[in-house]
């Protein structure tokens, strides 16, 4: 939609003092997911380390719906830091 997410690379994935999200992030059916109800989680799911890697054992890769016990890296949009991460249940919608 042509808006400024970030004031730069490092601000959005190294957590720079004061580092947020600017403005709204759409889904592909051009929700803004930060508003709107169908998303009561806002979280970014990424699979990944504080410092870029990949969290192998946290990136809900093979997951399966009926195992319901895995877990991946995500950070709540809000967070500003979108690597911080923590593990959530790959079940969560």
């Amino acid at each position: 939609q042509g808006q400024l997410l970030a004031k730069s690379w490092g601000s959005l994935f190294g957590g720079q003092a004061g580092a947020t999200l600017q403005g709204p992030i759409y889904s592909f059916n051009g929700r803004d997911i930060l508003t709107d109800p169908l998303w009561p989680r806002r979280l970014a799911w990424h699979g990944s380390t504080p410092r870029g890697g990949h969290a192998r054992r946290w990136d809900c890769q093979g997951w399966r719906s009926s195992s319901g016990t895995a877990e991946g890296m995500a950070t709540a949009l809000g967070e500003g830091r979108l690597l911080a991460g923590h593990r959530h249940n790959c079940s969560t919608p």
